[in-house]
């Protein structure tokens, strides 16, 4: 089954927060996601909480928290509130860091790559074994808990489901052993405002990441569940003329760009034939998109939903 989730953070009002909440589940979108930039966006499970308590179905969850940053137990307990006080839709999203500033912000250095794969492998898997009720210990010099259990709140799922996001391709294989789902967005090195990034959406980055995935994979009974981060969404009777703009900005031909599961372009019929497209040739069944495409993309999720 193909799911859509929306990508969104709390910037305006409360009211507006929570109704863009409603709408989303009202619309049937899988999941609300919430990224997690201390300082750059509204804290993920405060505003989640606000959207679990008008809401009924939809799941919840960050997109991805900061392993460099946030620390297992706390992370662990955020996660396992939000689970006790949505009834059981609460999501647990991993990744290794990107933003230079939100390392400096806590008094820290940005490690290097290699460091931040270790450290978000690391928290991972502790938060996860906290979820799960053990005691962790760790000391490492990526990571260190003493003792650390999580014995209130208690989270309402039995296993609360796990995504990583990365594109690095350690992370990949790890994630295609453990995760519950790997997110996928194809970016790469981090531009000098610490947000932006470049890409890797040509079909041999695609299929060099999902190698990564199955690689770690082998040998699970069941394989990780794969999310595209959709950067872009447009309902356009013209696809080539919305994504000649785009093109230019992240030097690939028209034709890549629309062919890429990180931007959907094109008439309702367009998308869902894209979207069944990367579902046949990826695995791609989990799509995240931006708040702006709530509304347009509605009339399409029955479409997809229904895909055989």
């Amino acid at each position: 089954m193909v799911t859509f989730s929306l990508h969104a953070t709390a910037s305006g009002t409360a009211a507006e927060w929570v109704e863009l909440a409603r709408r989303a589940e009202a619309a049937g979108y899988d999941a609300l996601l919430a990224p997690d930039h201390p300082g750059a966006a509204a804290t993920p499970f405060v505003a989640l909480a606000a959207a679990a308590a008008v809401t009924t179905t939809i799941g919840l969850g960050s997109n991805v928290s900061n392993a460099g940053i946030r620390e297992p137990m706390l992370l662990a307990a955020d996660v396992a509130t939000l689970d006790l006080v949505s009834g059981g839709r609460a999501r647990l999203g991993i990744g290794a860091g990107h933003t230079p500033a939100e390392w400096r912000a806590v008094g820290r250095e940005r490690p290097d790559v290699a460091g931040r794969v270790r450290r978000a492998v690391a928290v991972a898997d502790a938060v996860r074994r906290l979820l799960d009720g053990e005691e962790v210990t760790v000391d490492t010099p990526d990571l260190v808990l003493r003792g650390a259990r999580l014995d209130t709140p208690r989270p309402v799922q039995r296993r609360i489901p796990l995504t990583v996001g990365t594109a690095n391709s350690s992370l990949l294989r790890w994630a295609g052993a453990h995760a519950d789902v790997v997110g996928l967005a194809g970016l790469g090195r981090t531009l000098p405002d610490g947000y932006q990034h470049e890409v890797r959406w040509r079909a041999a980055d695609i299929e060099a990441q999902l190698a990564q995935v199955a690689a770690g994979a082998a040998g699970r009974t069941e394989a990780p569940g794969l999310e595209a981060l959709v950067q872009r969404v447009e309902v356009t009777d013209d696809a080539e003329a919305a994504a000649a703009e785009m093109a230019r900005a992240v030097g690939l031909s028209v034709a890549d760009l629309l062919a890429t599961p990180y931007v959907l372009m094109g008439t309702e019929d367009e998308i869902v034939a894209a979207v069944a497209g990367h579902r046949r040739r990826w695995g791609i069944t989990r799509f995240a998109v931006r708040a702006p495409a709530l509304d347009a993309l509605a009339p399409v999720l029955p479409r997809v939903a229904a895909l055989d």
